[in-house]
């Protein structure tokens, strides 16, 4: 093999290997949240989950990829291992696409069809169109189709590459030499297995064997070994990404591995038994690029045909494996093997935020109650609550910069923002809660009871508190803009209830019906209710600046307030709402 040759070779695999990578994140991210969606249809139905791993491997065109997002659901808690199992099972049918893909390479043929279908003929036309959609088109889902189509052309060319770079190698004693050794079944299994962890790639390693069949020197008892080594070398990529996850996550790595391991002794020793009965004719021809998708799909089909029955007792295998001990699992909030899936870690980043909202809310209407009804036991609950507010806090404020420097798409980005700027306002609407909760306290320990008055108004800033803290979160959990819309006017009247409750309060004292020690607590109520409001309002105001690519909050707010005939209709309709009594 000359020196040109092989600088040929290094260069068609760094074009294949590098197209592979940008076909497969550019369909990732363009799959976007759909595939959160997928995989999260939570099913104890081995067989739907067969078909959602292999629709979304089929997708993605990467076995290791969803293997590894469930690892992380698993992680995480949003999925159990025995839901996983029949993911794992459909992602390696799935993978198989891509051998028919890189199959085309190897046709053959003068027909205008047969022409048409070869990679030489239409790989410059999708380059050509996927450079001009990435360039000159400003959508983003444009672009994205682009860089689909400039990856799958760059694959092509670098398979195209490899394969007329390994030809003089059929001349070679040494390389035949080589590939017939690899005939035997367990040097052949250990170089597929080894190949494909080192490249983290089944696809790939298939890719590289079937452009080395241009030799004409592979034959197909080479290839059936190597094929079945490479489904084990695939395991590689989830075992390395469950390391440090709870033991239901390393399960779902090691059923994987014994799924892949069992099919390839089921497979072998079927096969070789025939083979030496019967002798198959085909053993020592030359393989093809098309035989080779042939062998890996059908490996796989039947593999999953044997194995999806058993999916049980796959899980008591890896249950045996990694045993149970008297120390429960914690299960992370957020899984960092996420983030090599943007769109999954964007949404779950999401419902992680939901979750600490929907505390948020619950810990603020339980400090409300306390102080009408004052129990030490739920005092307890709200301030164990807030600890846990503050913990969501840490890790999503920490998870969020890591995704932030992910490339995601344009909706993906603004979601991000989004959480960014209202998880700290969450986190405060938590601590104004443990503040109602102290004071609930002192009213309890200093017996103070609010005079009828005073208690009839709270009352109704209390129910409009409410009705606020409701309408903000509702309009966050479901990224509805119309409803955001509606809470500036709603911390509006909250801001007009406070300042007549202390107006009516300063008269109170000044008639000498109620005490100054009264008017501390009041106070202190008043203001944590006050600063809950500016909390929603951020909280809603992030959601439409980020939604409108603005980040001028002030400006926002000043223009609403001063001349938007809509702000100034629902302030008077909730104003209306929620009348203080007449002042006697």
């Amino acid at each position: 093999m000359s020196v040109l040759n092989f600088f040929s070779l290094l260069g068609g695999l760094a074009l294949f290997l590098f197209g592979m990578d940008t076909m497969g994140n550019a369909l990732e991210k363009q799959a976007g949240g759909k595939l959160q969606t997928i995989l999260s249809r939570l099913t104890d139905n081995p067989l739907k989950g067969f078909g959602l791993g292999l629709a979304v491997t089929a997708v993605i065109q990467s076995s290791s990829a969803t293997t590894v997002m469930v690892v992380g659901f698993v992680n995480s808690g949003i999925m159990q291992l025995h839901q996983a199992i029949g993911i794992i099972i459909g992602s390696n049918v799935g993978t198989t696409v891509t051998s028919w893909l890189l199959s085309l390479t190897g046709l053959e043929g003068d027909s205008l069809f047969i022409t048409l279908l070869k990679p030489s003929s239409f790989s410059p036309v999708l380059a050509f169109i996927g450079i001009v959609l990435y360039m000159f088109c400003k959508s983003e889902k444009k672009k994205g189709v682009g860089t689909i189509l400039i990856g799958f052309a760059v694959l092509m060319t670098g398979m195209e590459t490899m394969s007329g770079a390994v030809k003089p190698l059929a001349n070679e004693s040494w390389f035949t030499d080589l590939f017939l050794a690899f005939s035997n079944p367990i040097l052949g299994i250990l170089a597929g297995a080894i190949l494909t962890a080192i490249i983290q790639s089944s696809s790939a390693s298939v890719g590289i064997l079937q452009a080395l069949c241009a030799t004409g020197v592979v034959t197909y008892a080479t290839v059936l070994p190597i094929v079945m080594g490479q489904n084990i070398g695939t395991c590689a990529t989830a075992l390395i990404s469950s390391v440090g996850a709870n033991k239901d996550a390393r399960r779902v790595a090691i059923v994987h591995l014994y799924f892949n391991v069992i099919g390839v002794i089921f497979f072998s020793t079927i096969y070789y038994t025939l083979n030496a009965v019967i002798g198959f004719g085909f053993v020592n021809e030359s393989a093809s690029a098309v035989g080779i998708a042939v062998i890996h799909s059908t490996f796989n089909i039947l593999a999953s045909f044997v194995m999806l029955p058993f999916s049980a007792l796959l899980e008591k295998l890896a249950m045996l494996t990694i045993k149970d001990d008297k120390k429960p699992d914690q299960f992370q909030l957020l899984d960092e093997r996420l983030l090599s899936t943007p769109a999954v870690a964007t949404d779950r980043a999401r419902v992680v935020t939901c979750d600490m909202a929907e505390v948020a809310r619950m810990s603020l209407l339980q400090a409300m109650s306390l102080t009408h009804n004052f129990s030490a036991e739920l005092a307890d609950k709200v301030d164990r609550q807030e600890d846990s507010i503050d913990h969501y806090e840490d890790q999503l404020g920490t998870y969020l910069v890591k995704l932030s420097s992910c490339d995601m798409t344009l909706a993906d980005s603004h979601s991000v923002n989004t959480l960014l700027h209202t998880i700290s306002d969450f986190e405060r609407i938590g601590d104004h809660a443990a503040n109602l909760c102290k004071t609930a306290r002192e009213m309890n320990d200093k017996q103070i009871i609010f005079s009828d008055a005073a208690q009839r108004e709270l009352g109704v800033l209390e129910a409009a508190i409410q009705d606020l803290i409701d309408r903000t979160i509702t309009s966050f959990e479901k990224n509805d803009m119309t409803e955001a819309a509606k809470v500036e006017p709603m911390e509006q009247v909250i801001d007009d209830l406070v300042r007549q409750i202390k107006t009516r309060h300063i008269a109170r004292l000044q008639a000498g019906s109620c005490s100054i020690e009264y008017g501390f607590v009041l106070n202190d109520l008043l203001t944590n209710y006050e600063r809950v409001a500016d909390h929603c309002s951020n909280i809603a105001v992030a959601m439409i600046e980020v939604a409108q690519n603005s980040f001028d909050t002030h400006a926002y707010l000043g223009k609403i307030k001063e001349g938007d005939e809509a702000f100034n209709e629902r302030f008077a309709k909730y104003l209306a709402r929620y009348p203080l009594s007449k002042e006697s």
